[in-house]
C-alpha cells in the first residue's frame, strides 16, 4: 500500500513538473516554507531530469511493489 501511495505521489509530481512547470513552481512558492528550503525546491524543479526521473520511478516502484507483497 505504501508503494502505491509513493508511486502516485511521484507520478503527480512528475506530470506537474513536465507539463505544468510554471504553475507547479508558483504553487510551491505559495507554500509556507523557509527561504532556503524554497530556493532548493525551486532549483530542483527547474531541472527537467528530476521531473523525468520521478515519472520513470513511478511505474518501476509499482512493479517492485507488486512483486514484493507486504511492502
Amino acid at each position: 500500500m505504501v508503494t502505491v501511495v509513493v508511486a502516485l505521489a511521484l507520478l503527480a509530481i512528475g506530470v506537474g513538473l513536465v507539463f505544468f512547470q510554471a504553475q507547479t513552481v508558483e504553487f510551491v512558492r505559495g507554500l509556507p516554507l523557509s527561504r532556503d528550503l524554497m530556493r532548493q525546491a525551486v532549483a530542483l524543479m527547474d531541472e527537467q531530469m528530476a521531473a523525468w526521473a520521478a515519472l520513470a520511478a513511478s511505474p518501476i516502484l509499482l512493479i517492485v511493489g507488486s512483486l514484493l507483497p507486504g511492502i
